[in-house]
């Protein structure tokens, strides 16, 4: 086995003479994998710097055995596959042989594909890149976007020839720092060829542009890219709101899901939907609320603070551009909670269940309702939130027995890990009380902490 923190190999996959290899340095080059993979067979084909980051790559053995040969060799050796002491990550591929040794970012095309790296998206405008690539020919049109590979952009010129001057010109290069904002140190331009020929533009904006068609609606959106952004109270530019937030988690020790996140963010107003997410090689989640008022408040309130104490599972919030979230399964990865019952789809349990179990006890905490309902209310109580978290939200009915010290109780909901002594929110959020008391009719009870 290796001696590397990270697996090197995915055992449960079917033999291929085809390799797939990752974490290569930068540029890797083809002779770098030969030199690597011949002493276990002949090479037949290869196909290198592939990916977002491109450092992964592709190598075809002429044989089966040949590719069992090195997987099986690095998977019981002591010392990792490496190159440049890089440790390279080797497992069997999907596929069953190369097809075309060029990826379409080196096929000669129109249309070029282009990364800048070191910014974000509003930090370059469209004049800029118009300004920079304008300098080789004629630009038809260009369409910018945000993906896994950072801020990126389309460019159409006229032909193949003038996309092709361009990138030999400016592929690597920096933007000249007098267009760049003040905060951005520099950035970098990766350019390859897009498979698209000519663009569909549909508004001129801050993020498309069509220069052949002068008679193209204009999208206030691109009055609003020509504005000065928001500042503010700090001076710096103003985040757009929005009532989806997009929330980042540090530090995963113990598991998050659709219900933990639901418990946490409910106690700021009705949640809509919730989707989970991996990005980046971290977790990531959109929680959306029914307006951008309710968002604001959680966003302030939660920012940079622990799920469960001992600094586990941090949060760092922002706004999504979401404004509806596309939820289609229910699972402990995403819910939607409009769509009646949908969530206690994954979270109901009948009483007495062996696996039904209780979270956040409180014995002090009384219930908020009588009878029946404070039976069911009962499964589980939560203590109270601090009023001041949520100053300034007048939306909520008003319970003078309520406030400030009446706790809110909350619907039964299956348990998930926490650490020994331990409950989300407790103490890394300071206690908190939903304003006006009980929760409104028709919206589900909130959680405290």
């Amino acid at each position: 086995m290796s001696t590397s923190g990270q697996p090197q190999f995915r055992y449960t996959q079917t033999p291929s003479k085809v390799l797939h290899l990752r974490n290569l340095p930068w540029e890797c080059t083809e002779e770098e994998l030969v030199e690597l993979c011949k002493p276990f067979g002949k090479i037949v084909n290869t196909k290198c710097n592939v990916g977002a980051n491109r450092n992964q790559a592709f190598v075809e053995f002429l044989d089966l055995n040949q590719a069992i040969s090195m997987v099986s060799y690095y998977a019981s050796s002591s010392e990792p596959a490496q190159v440049r002491g890089k440790t390279v990550y080797i497992q069997y591929s999907n596929r069953h042989e190369i097809v075309n040794n060029k990826s379409p970012g080196d096929v000669p095309g129109n249309v070029l594909l282009v990364t800048i790296e070191g910014v974000e998206a509003g930090d370059v405008s469209i004049d800029v890149i118009h300004l920079v690539f304008s300098a080789f020919g004629f630009v038809h049109k260009i369409a910018t976007f945000e993906k896994a590979a950072g801020f990126q952009a389309l460019i159409q010129f006229t032909d193949a020839e003038t996309a092709s001057s361009a990138r030999n010109a400016l592929d690597g290069r920096s933007i000249p720092r007098y267009l760049l904002p003040e905060h951005v140190g520099s950035c970098h331009l990766r350019i390859s060829y897009s498979a698209h020929t000519d663009l569909n533009i549909k508004f001129q904006s801050h993020r498309s542009r069509d220069y052949t068609n002068p008679y193209l609606p204009v999208n206030p959106t691109a009055i609003e890219g020509i504005a000065q952004p928001a500042l503010g109270p700090d001076g710096k530019k103003k985040e757009p709101e929005s009532n989806v937030l997009l929330a980042s988690i540090e530090n995963m020790q113990y598991a998050v899901t659709v219900d933990v996140l639901h418990t946490v963010f409910s106690a700021f107003g009705t949640v809509q939907k919730i989707a989970i997410f991996e990005k980046n090689g971290g977790m990531q989640a959109l929680i959306q609320y029914p307006d951008v008022t309710t968002a604001a408040v959680a966003k302030e309130a939660l920012e940079g603070h622990c799920i469960y104490d001992g600094g586990y599972c941090k949060l760092h919030l922002s706004y999504s551009r979401h404004t509806d979230l596309n939820v289609k399964a229910h699972s402990d990865r995403s819910r939607d909670y409009t769509i009646p019952d949908s969530g206690l789809l994954a979270v109901q349990q009948a009483p007495g269940h062996p696996g039904a179990t209780t979270v956040w006890q409180n014995p002090q905490a009384a219930p908020l309702y009588t009878g029946h309902d404070a039976a069911a209310a009962a499964a589980v109580q939560v203590p109270s939130w601090d009023p001041n978290m949520q100053a300034g939200r007048s939306t909520f009915a008003s319970a003078a027995s309520a406030f400030p010290s009446q706790p809110f109780a909350s619907s039964s909901i299956s348990a998930y890990p926490a650490p020994p002594g331990s409950s989300p929110l407790t103490p890394a959020v300071p206690p908190n009380v939903r304003p006006g008391g009980a929760s409104p009719p028709g919206r589900p009870p909130y959680f405290g902490q």
